[in-house]
Order: structure tokens, then sequence, then C-alpha cells
């Protein structure tokens, strides 16, 4: 574990926090944002955490954020069908 994905981490759980609530992802991303929480406290507290479960975080973190940005209306195509 280094010092890129403890950023990475905290950069993540940022993102998710500002997911909408009106968004299909926003509960997954809760309940994973916690989980991020969890292993950043593990880390504060100077506890060894495997290096797999942190990139399944990163990973998974990605996946909802990359859908949840899916859903967002794009505004161009809206303004043409005006």
């Amino acid at each position: 574990m280094n010092n890129t994905d403890i950023e990475l981490l905290n950069l993540l759980a940022e993102r998710l926090e500002r997911l909408s609530v009106d968004s299909l992802w926003a509960r997954r991303a809760s309940g994973l944002r916690g989980n991020i929480i969890k292993v950043q406290e593990e880390l504060n507290a100077g506890r060894r955490v495997e290096s797999e479960r942190v990139s399944l975080l990163i990973q998974n973190a990605f996946e909802i954020l990359k859908r949840a940005a899916q859903e967002i209306p794009d505004i161009e195509e809206i303004m043409n069908k005006r």
C-alpha cells in the first residue's frame, strides 16, 4: 500500500459523497464510501490493510462514479431538441 493509493481513496470518498441523492447509484456509493472510511481509519490507527482490499475498493468506486456519470443528461442534446 502506497501514499498514492491513500490519496486516491480520499479523493474517491469525496467524489462518492457528492453524488446526487437522485442518482440510482447513490445508495451503493454511500455503502462503498463507508467501507473506504473504515479502511482510512484502520490505516490511521497504524493497522495493516491488504492491498487487494484497497484495489477492490478503488475499482468499485470508479465503476460507481462511471455509472452515475452516465445518468447525467447531455445538456447539448437537450438544448438541440428545443
